[in-house]
């Protein structure tokens, strides 16, 4: 058991004849992912890697049954893409699109709401199950996620997904593999949030430690914070908070578009201390994470 996707995710890829899309859909290919179909309005009947290309979500369903969509569209189209992927009953959409705009991504994620699905993302690299598939392209080249990412009990949340790859690749060197690994996204409106995701975590027999990486911005880490402090959770947290010296640089923006702090709040003291109080293990270095998870795990 996994979350979110497993080997038996059956993958669309919308934008795929973009270079970002068929580069990351070879990759995924070769990794063992269960890529079944593409779709780029105006370009149905042409075949990517092997994958034959649609012009609309219906179509592509149609002959190929999936369960999953990676949209990789320029921001403009990002809002009808990702309707028609749920309007068309797909229960996992990942958008690999940035810097959509906010009330595109709020009509998207109120349609998701009523229609039973769930996304990840914007500005996510996706979502991996090490050994069993990718939906997205966390990680990069299939060798390269091979060497990273390992099967084993700890789950893995980043609003950076180039520190996704990095947390994975060190708990993959102590001899820690990981259950899930999601690159939440980093928009400042995102479909998923730690305290989103955290129940299909603590559900996961598989699971038995959660790895965070923060950033400054939003209040999502305080909003896992309270919740764990006043429900408790299953799974030791242990989390590191980027960005330390924004504390001194209030306002200023740094990395993704959600990061930046207004006054105190989303300062990564703030976060610090609310995820202190609430019984995380707050890692003071990179590098520290994978002995707080064996000291977690026991």
């Amino acid at each position: 058991m996994t979350i979110l996707a497993d080997d038996a995710s059956r993958i669309i890829v919308q934008g795929i004849t973009g270079r970002e899309a068929a580069t990351f859909t070879a990759e995924s290919l070769a990794y063992g992912a269960k890529i079944v179909a593409g779709v780029t309005p105006g370009k149905g009947g042409v075949s990517v890697h092997g994958v034959t290309v649609y012009d609309t979500v219906a179509a592509a369903l149609a002959k190929h049954p999936a369960n999953a969509t990676v949209i990789s569209v320029p921001a403009p189209f990002l809002k009808d893409a990702a309707l028609e992927a749920i309007d068309s009953g797909l229960r996992l959409v990942v958008i690999v699109t940035e810097r959509v705009p906010r009330r595109d991504i709020v009509e998207v994620l109120e349609a998701a709401s009523q229609g039973g699905c769930r996304v990840v993302g914007p500005n996510s690299l996706g979502v991996i199950s090490p050994g069993r598939t990718r939906v997205g392209m966390c990680g990069g080249s299939a060798g390269a996620v091979r060497r990273a990412y390992s099967p084993g009990p700890v789950g893995v949340m980043s609003r950076s997904g180039g520190m996704t790859t990095e947390i994975a690749n060190l708990l993959t060197r102590a001899g820690l593999g990981q259950s899930t690994c999601v690159s939440i996204g980093g928009d400042p409106i995102i479909g998923s949030t730690f305290l989103d995701l955290l129940p299909l975590y603590e559900a996961d027999s598989e699971t038995g430690a959660l790895v965070l990486f923060a950033e400054p911005g939003t209040g999502m880490e305080e909003a896992l914070a309270t919740h764990v402090a006043a429900h408790g959770s299953r799974l030791p947290i242990v989390a590191f908070v980027a960005g330390r010296f924004a504390d001194r640089m209030a306002g200023v923006r740094f990395g993704h578009a959600a990061a930046i702090v207004e006054g105190e709040r989303g300062s990564p003291a703030a976060k610090i201390t609310a995820l202190r109080e609430a019984g995380v293990h707050v890692a003071e270095r990179l590098s520290d994470i994978p002995h707080l998870v064996k000291e977690a795990l026991g």
